[in-house]
């Protein structure tokens, strides 16, 4: 018996992997690294925070565990939006 071939990728959305170092995102078509240093929110993240990712408005990524959402945009033109984060210290 012969396998058939693999069918087209659905899905839109998808955490790829977690390393030391950031989180890779599949979104629309393309491949995100987000790495700690840039988006410190999600270093300390429980994985099941990081993997409950959704897609909004075909554009839009949310993380409702976390309560952090970016836009496409923000991760394709990261020179258009400087990122400044401060501590409550």
């Amino acid at each position: 018996m012969k396998s058939q071939q693999a069918g087209k990728n659905i899905s839109e959305i998808e955490v790829l992997n977690v390393s030391p170092h950031g989180i890779w995102i599949f979104a629309k078509d393309k491949e995100y690294f987000l790495d700690y240093k840039n988006y410190p929110w999600f270093q300390n993240a429980k994985l099941e925070e990081i993997f409950d990712l959704e897609l909004h408005h075909q554009s839009h990524l949310y993380w409702p565990k976390l309560d952090i959402d970016l836009d496409l945009e923000i991760l394709e033109k990261p020179e258009k939006f400087p990122r400044v984060y401060k501590t409550n210290s």
